[in-house]
């Protein structure tokens, strides 16, 4: 086990929570805003906490799977799911503004730290955990702006 600091990211959408929500809850959006997210499969079909989810990741030409399990559904307040290879925990936490927008946060932690299998994998193949790490920051920047345009278009 590999502790490692939570990172995250922030955006002002000059949308209500009730559109932003209706984008972040439902993981299949993912691929049209992540860097690394190819496409997810939610079995079953429905997003309520406790579906499974199976993730196609990819960075380049390098493609692997992930499974999560969906922890949260505070409808327009919280959305997040625990990736089952690596321990960590993705969420989207979304607050009303005052002047009815929505400030949206997404945050990655791991509050068990990061499998010793992750931690490995990540320093042969994605250059170790800082540099992972950094370029995690980047696509929740990039992930964000996205959402951000889709809900105020």
């Amino acid at each position: 086990m590999t502790d490692v600091a939570p990172i995250e990211a922030s955006v002002t959408i000059a949308a209500p929570p009730s559109k932003v929500w209706g984008l972040v809850s439902d993981p299949r959006n993912y691929a049209r805003w992540s860097p690394q997210t190819a496409k997810t499969f939610v079995r079953g079909g429905a997003v309520t906490a406790g579906a499974t989810m199976f993730n196609i990741n990819r960075r380049g030409l390098l493609v692997w799977p992930t499974q999560a399990r969906i922890e949260t559904v505070d409808h327009e307040r919280q959305f997040a799911f625990k990736v089952k290879e690596n321990w960590t925990v993705w969420s989207y936490h979304l607050e009303e503004t005052a002047d009815g927008g929505t400030q949206l946060t997404e945050r990655r932690e791991a509050p068990k730290g990061i499998s010793d299998l992750s931690v490995r994998l990540t320093k042969a193949v994605f250059g170790g955990v800082p540099a992972f790490t950094n370029e995690l920051q980047r696509g929740m920047e990039q992930t964000l702006a996205q959402i951000k345009a889709e809900a105020e278009a």
